[in-house]
């Protein structure tokens, strides 16, 4: 079968299983509009748009958000931070499997990457998670996680001086839950990492190298940008894992809750083993892989998408040429990503 004729039959099976899929949130009308006066012709004709080279935030609260991201005080027993399983030096995710909560408490799945994550359509790997102020609220009430109390953490904040007065500033009701996720959500919404590829959808045509072109092409190719395209180079619909060959019956270890996905907010059968579609942007920099954290390698996680999604066995001339792409997606963090040291 011809390599068009693979992509068409990735999208009509993608159309079949009936994908719940929403637009991202766009970047500011402004930067929008700079980016389509750089090139507005190469990014209408690729499936992959290009991030904004900055985003519209308030940084007053972006900055009191990076406070709150990093601070263990909003743990139960003040050993775990936001940032403890969204590392900005693991491309916003963590090096582990699963997560580790308070008190070593180990979590049911592998935590997503909190970079460019405004720009999915839900969040969470099941989507219980309209926008990325409802996310903040949950891990800090999760008792395996952060395993806090919100009107606790809300009265030590109003104890520390600091916070009491930055809180008082930006907010006319002070120190709450929803000013707190608030600010939290304005960080994490800053969190944009434009990369080389993006200045080559941009018409930069040495941005990346010919092997880079080669990878997005054949990324194209063998159906990939049928779940994996938009600014995020995902996050914008629910997909299910094992689209066209049972990964689960195969992978040999026992069925788990989280591997439910979409059903344990929907309890819909249907959406049995659904999850939102990852974001690949910083991809290298975040295994292990998968929401089971089941991958150590962007090369066997590529070789299993191949055979549970595509229903195809990709070559390994295929599988490293898109690896190669994938590294290109990697980017920068914005300059005041990270507190000062």
């Amino acid at each position: 079968m011809s390599e068009m004729k693979w992509a068409l039959v990735i999208l009509a099976a993608v159309a079949v299983t009936g994908c719940t899929k929403k637009n991202p949130p766009a970047p500011a009308a402004e930067q929008t509009d700079a980016v389509q006066e750089q090139k507005p012709a190469v990014a209408a004709v690729e499936p992959i748009l290009p991030l904004p080279s900055s985003v519209d935030v308030d940084m007053d609260k972006v900055i009191l958000g990076r406070s709150l991201y990093h601070d263990t005080m909003l743990s139960g027993d003040g050993t775990v931070a936001c940032v403890t399983c969204h590392s900005l030096d693991h491309g916003g995710a963590e090096p582990r499997k699963t997560s580790k909560g308070i008190r070593g408490q180990i979590g049911p799945i592998n935590s997503p990457t909190v970079l460019n994550s405004g720009y999915n359509f839900v969040q969470f790997w099941d989507g219980r998670a309209k926008d990325l102020q409802e996310q903040a609220a949950g891990p800090v009430a999760n008792p395996i996680e952060m395993g806090a109390n919100w009107d606790e953490v809300v009265e030590r904040l109003e104890q520390n001086k600091e916070y009491a007065a930055t809180f008082a500033k930006l907010y006319d009701d002070g120190v709450t839950q929803a000013n707190a996720t608030d600010a939290i959500a304005e960080y994490e919404k800053s969190l944009i990492t434009p990369s080389r590829f993006d200045k080559f959808l941009l018409g930069d045509q040495d941005a990346i190298t010919d092997a880079e072109k080669k990878g997005y092409a054949t990324f194209k190719e063998v159906g990939c940008t049928a779940c994996h395209a938009g600014i995020n180079v995902g996050g914008t619909m629910f997909q299910k894992m094992g689209l066209v060959k049972d990964y689960f019956a195969e992978r040999g270890t026992q069925l788990t809750d989280a591997d439910l996905g979409r059903f344990n907010v929907s309890k819909n059968a249907a959406e049995k083993h659904f999850f939102k579609v990852p974001s690949l942007r910083n991809i290298e920099l975040t295994p292990p892989y998968l929401h089971d954290g089941s991958q150590e390698t962007l090369e066997s996680t590529v070789k299993i998408m191949g055979t549970y999604q595509l229903g195809r066995e990709l070559t390994d001339a295929q599988v490293n040429s898109i690896v190669t792409f994938l590294k290109s997606l990697t980017g920068e963090l914005p300059a005041h990503a990270k507190p000062a040291s």
